[in-house]
């Protein structure tokens, strides 16, 4: 399945780059879509990582409640997936100037 969705990407993004130069897309446009494409795959990322880990760790602290503390401390580090898209993206915007 992982493959097939690299594939899908790839397919996407591929012919993007390749008509890059007939149709007017400078490197300024692709740098755009590049740091919304790393905002928007990372949010999406957190958003399940913290769905997942979010509900395997309240079923935690229902059976054990002394618990609770490293369960935020998982569901931070789920939540750090999409800022650290957020900052590859206000990395490449720095560099678009």
């Amino acid at each position: 399945m992982k493959i097939k969705s690299w594939v899908i990407v790839v397919g996407l993004f591929l012919p993007l780059i390749a008509s890059a130069a007939e149709s007017g897309i400078t490197d300024e446009g692709i740098a755009y879509i590049a740091a919304a494409a790393a905002v928007g795959l990372s949010t999406i990322a957190g958003g399940i990582a913290v769905g997942l880990v979010g509900a395997a760790a309240m079923g935690a602290v229902g059976e054990k409640p002394e618990i609770s503390g490293k369960a935020l401390i998982f569901l931070g580090l789920a939540e750090g997936i999409a800022i650290y898209g957020l900052i590859i993206a206000i990395m490449i915007l720095g560099k678009v100037g």
